[in-house]
């Protein structure tokens, strides 16, 4: 039976669920170190240390924890994958996934922040380590089926790209809302530190919740997918998925990105609050502002894609972004205000977040439909599962980078010669690695998996 082409109507409920899951994923990345980890400033404002803050050849507990939960999920992320594109189910193959995944994911997000001991001790470590890896686990339950959607659902040029930056800007609204954590806390602060942390993110958690099952129950996966099985067990997939050329490119720039964008995300409310000398609360008018300026860019960069490809647009990004990290390692260095900086550094970083936002979703679609054409197997889940297999092994790798330089000099007071070159050194090697993924990138054939599927791609919308 001939499969309908997706509407943009349906394109924007199905890019609903990423705002949900990008609104966890957010909460995560950007607060789990911050609340574990705290900073001189945020202990004396009340922060409790949860879990012990002393390191192990270099190696701190939660980045131990973030890291090993990131292996973990790369690891699943496979095998997630291998289940959902053989998977015979009267709702397609990934339907069901997302729909059993969505509540447990909002659930464990929460229980992540809630330590059982109400001070410093290796029982909230331990049970901070089990939710971490439940954590992980549901986001692949979910995001790799979601995710092997989306060349099914874009399944022309235009439509991909279309799609690409309407899930760029769910996933800047969720995330910008993950931002919000320490501004709606202050309405819970008679609570305390702690408490209001966990009550705001109950609260965008429920959110997150419905915004992942929309689409998980408004859209007819067999009307619009190939919901045949794939018969190939799961890592033997995995490695024929990687036996192609242009995504081997694509997965390294890819890696390196992440490495780099890991570091800056997990450090963005450090650099505000002690590079910068704001309050975390600034943390949300620095992100709005540049999800603003960036937004402003989607309509551009989508237009431009269509005309002069995605591979020029992101490798310029790639450059522009490794600019940016390194002038955000000059903050508090420079006679500029510290608002004033914050502003300037997410100015620049609208650009290029515009065209990581939208665009690298597109190549690995590109990729995989001409790997369909090819081997004539359908497995977009595991492509999208071997790209985040990888990115997810950086990421890792970033957590145990971040939290072990943070370190430096951390006990150096304000205002003395020395002060913050912890974070100053994660901002540096970010850039050094963006640049790295930038050259990389330039070596992905572009114009050859193009030709491979033009046949197959009218300008249908």
């Amino acid at each position: 039976m001939e499969k309908k082409v997706a509407s943009n109507k349906v394109l924007w409920i199905f890019a609903i669920g990423q705002l949900g899951w990008s609104m966890l994923s957010g909460i995560i990345s950007n607060w789990l170190v911050f609340f574990y980890q705290p900073s001189a400033d945020e202990i004396a404002n009340g922060q409790t240390v949860f879990i012990p803050q002393g390191t192990f050849i270099g190696l701190t507990v939660i980045g131990l924890i973030t890291a090993f939960g990131r292996i973990f999920d790369a690891v699943t992320d496979p095998l997630i994958a291998g289940k959902s594109d053989g998977l015979k189910h009267r709702l397609g193959r990934r339907i069901p996934f997302m729909r059993g995944a969505a509540v447990p994911f909002g659930i464990v997000t929460v229980l992540i922040f809630c330590s059982p001991v109400a001070d410093t001790s290796r029982t909230n470590a331990v049970v901070l380590f089990v939710c971490a890896m439940i954590f992980y686990l549901c986001m692949t339950a979910y995001c790799t089926p979601y995710n092997a959607l989306i060349p099914e659902l874009g399944r022309t040029q235009n439509a991909r790209i279309n799609l690409s930056t309407f899930i760029s800007v769910t996933y800047f609204f969720g995330t910008a809302a993950a931002y919000l954590v320490p501004n709606i806390a202050g309405a819970f602060s008679s609570m305390g530190y702690a408490a209001s942390y966990r009550v705001t993110i109950g609260i965008l958690a429920c959110v997150a919740v419905v915004c992942m099952l929309v689409p998980a129950f408004l859209i007819d996966e067999n009307a619009y997918a190939d919901t045949t099985p794939s018969k190939t067990p799961a890592f033997k997939s995995l490695a024929a998925t990687f036996k192609n050329k242009d995504f081997r490119l694509f997965v390294a720039s890819d890696i390196l990105y992440w490495i780099a964008l890991t570091l800056f995300q997990t450090g963005l409310s450090f650099y505000i609050t002690v590079l910068m000398g704001l309050e975390s609360k600034m943390t949300f008018p620095l992100f709005a502002i540049m999800t603003v300026m960036s937004l402003v860019f989607y309509a551009p960069v989508n237009i431009l894609a269509k005309r002069l490809g995605k591979k020029k647009l992101i490798s310029f990004a790639f450059m522009f972004f490794a600019a940016t990290f390194l002038v955000t390692a000059f903050a508090g260095l420079t006679p500029i205000p510290g608002f004033a900086y914050g502003v300037m550094i997410a100015v620049l970083a609208a650009v290029p977040m515009a065209i990581l936002g939208i665009l690298p979703q597109a190549v690995v679609a590109d990729i995989s439909e001409a790997d369909k054409l090819e081997t004539g197997e359908s497995r977009q889940g595991m492509f999208y599962a071997a790209r985040t297999f990888a990115f997810k092994m950086g990421q890792s790798a970033a957590m145990l980078l971040f939290t072990s330089i943070a370190t430096i000099n951390r006990d150096i007071p304000r205002g003395e010669s020395g002060f913050g070159l912890g974070y100053r050194l994660t901002a540096v090697i970010a850039a050094v690695l963006c640049l790295a993924g930038g050259l990389v990138f330039f070596g992905y054939n572009e114009k050859k998996v193009i030709a491979r599927i033009g046949g197959n791609n009218s300008e249908e919308e």
